[in-house]
């Protein structure tokens, strides 16, 4: 499966250290926390590592709550209600990167998770979930994929592997879990953005999801605890 090219600026890092509307790098509430994350990291590539460590557990991972207003879709709205999805968990990398002065963008990939839980598949009704968001940091010359979606609770709680981050190699998920059961499947990737790009991501929600009443009132909160089906499934 080939990746496809980004172009200009997607691939300049300059671009990839302003605040934007969702990545919103420059807020207060985002520069506090990526200074005590960061803590005194000696270079960039350690810094990252914190980060990237720092949004990963700190923040739970919770795809029932995904929102459907562009406010609920930034870096400082996620980090004040302390969880987020993929996507959002990976805008905060993103603002908390640039934050920091490390140049950062969005990725984005079409997955399957064969270890999704039966509750959650049937609110979605499928086990493919498209819009899966990543990070990209600018490091050491290179691009590097990270994904802070899955805290280290919940990873032990389901039996499934942490996605660690070096700072020089990609980071994505897993194909098997802890279990050697098969576990996530990248069906196609969708390239790399400056910001979310909110409309084009809500429209293929629309499209690929057959969300009823009653399944958008568990995507909105009102019913879903994913660390607690995963350890009880």
């Amino acid at each position: 499966m080939s990746e496809p090219t980004t172009r200009p600026p997607i691939d300049d890092p300059a671009a990839c250290l302003r605040p934007g509307p969702f990545i919103d790098s420059d807020s207060p509430v985002v520069t506090a926390y990526a200074r005590r994350a960061a803590g005194d990291a000696g270079d960039e590539i350690e810094a990252a590592r914190r980060l990237y460590l720092a949004v990963r557990d700190d923040l739970r991972y919770d795809p029932y709550r995904l929102g459907h207003r562009p406010e609920q879709f930034t870096a400082s709205h996620t980090l004040a209600q302390g969880f987020g999805f993929c996507v959002t968990k990976a805008v905060v990398l993103a603002a908390v990167a640039r934050a920091e002065g490390i140049p950062a963008r969005l990725g984005f990939a079409d997955v399957r998770n064969h270890l999704t839980s039966p509750k959650l598949m049937k609110v979605m009704g499928t086990d493919v979930f498209a819009y899966h968001g990543y990070t990209e940091l600018y490091l050491a010359g290179q691009w590097v994929k990270a994904t802070p979606a899955f805290n280290l609770s919940l990873c032990e709680k389901a039996k499934i592997l942490p996605l660690e981050f070096d700072g020089e190699s990609d980071s994505i998920y897993h194909p098997f879990d802890a279990e050697g059961r098969r576990h996530m499947e990248y069906l196609r990737y969708r390239g790399a953005y400056l910001d979310v790009p909110f409309e084009e991501m809500m429209r293929c929600f629309a499209e690929t999801y057959d969300l009823t009443p009653a399944r958008m009132a568990l995507v909105s909160g009102e019913g879903g605890d994913f660390e607690r089906e995963v350890t009880t499934s």
